[in-house]
């Protein structure tokens, strides 16, 4: 809606982990270099963790578009999968062809013996599972299992989890103790700091084309870090909001009150001393004007056209 107001050329804040809007941020660009630097070691298991909203989904989709040639991968985005889904999900992304007689057993040779044709073509596989805090018990062992799957000198397969604080609460119990050892290489995702949180957005807006004056104020973008913690989601959910009020008003500049009505309006943020019934209540009523402004505006456009 406010995509012309401010000459954008597409939407800067968006949810989708448009790799395209990849900002290098000291966290992101770290946990990138650990999993460049394990997967060329030939590590067996690697694990990010991260928050929600911290951009573990973005980073996990900008390594699927980085990696080198001489990596074979196979991208698990949904590991609600029971062991058979998943060796069979592994066994159509590695492009192993299934075997005449359905069973388990055969499969998984046949996913061994295509390991070994792209160890053989000096190749690597690597296996990476978005989400891996929501991977079945049984599932996880299975993964593992397969793991094993190795030459006298070298693994034939990597694996990288993505995950929530809960993958590391799973992996420290007694029942997963042979996954948690065999993990060498792992990093946790920190929140945005300030300084962080002004270049992300200057980033994100400039990727979308914006060539105006400041958008967004020091003090501005501070109530946005305080109210966001620095996570990168909440972030790009308060600054379409903000950019959406600006738009209802006609206006070229974010101020304090757009954010105080997008945070009211926003589950999981808050400022402190806001009176969140009362400026919810106000951020309601705004949004639904602005969204019937514009639909008339759209509307009347279209009947006088």
């Amino acid at each position: 809606m406010y995509q012309a107001h401010f000459g954008l050329i597409e939407l800067p804040f968006t949810l989708t982990p448009n790799t395209s809007f990849y900002c290098d941020l000291e966290s992101h660009k770290a946990a990138f270099e650990v999993l460049v630097t394990a997967l060329e070691a030939g590590e067996g298991f690697i694990k990010v963790v991260g928050e929600v909203g911290t951009g573990k989904t973005l980073l996990c989709r900008k390594l699927l578009n980085e990696l080198p040639e001489k990596y074979v991968t196979a991208y698990i985005p949904n590991p609600y999968l029971t062991p058979s889904e998943m060796r069979a999900h592994i066994a159509r992304e590695l492009q192993v062809a299934p075997p005449e007689e359905q069973s388990e057993q055969l499969l998984t040779q046949a996913i061994q013996e295509r390991l070994v044709e792209i160890s053989r073509d000096g190749k690597m596989a690597v296996i990476i599972v978005d989400e891996a805090q929501a991977l079945p018990a049984e599932t996880l062992e299975a993964l593992r299992l397969i793991s094993n799957l190795e030459t006298e000198s070298r693994k034939l397969l990597h694996i990288v989890l993505f995950g929530q604080p809960e993958l590391d609460e799973r992996l420290a119990t007694r029942e997963h103790r042979q996954l948690r050892q065999r993990i060498t290489f792992s990093y946790k995702l920190q929140a945005m700091t300030l300084p962080e949180v002004a270049r992300y957005i200057s980033h994100r807006l400039h990727v979308a084309g914006y060539q105006g004056s400041q958008l967004f104020s020091a003090r501005v973008v501070g109530m946005l870090h305080r109210a966001s913690r620095g996570v990168p989601r909440l972030i790009n959910i308060l600054c379409h909001k903000v950019l959406l009020l600006c738009y209802g008003e006609g206006v070229y500049q974010v101020t304090a009150k757009h954010v105080r009505l997008a945070v009211a309006d926003t589950e999981d943020v808050t400022l402190p001393g806001q009176q969140h019934w009362w400026w919810s209540a106000i951020a309601v009523v705004s949004l639904m004007l602005v969204a019937w402004w514009s639909w008339q505006q759209g509307w009347f456009s279209e009947y006088f056209a």
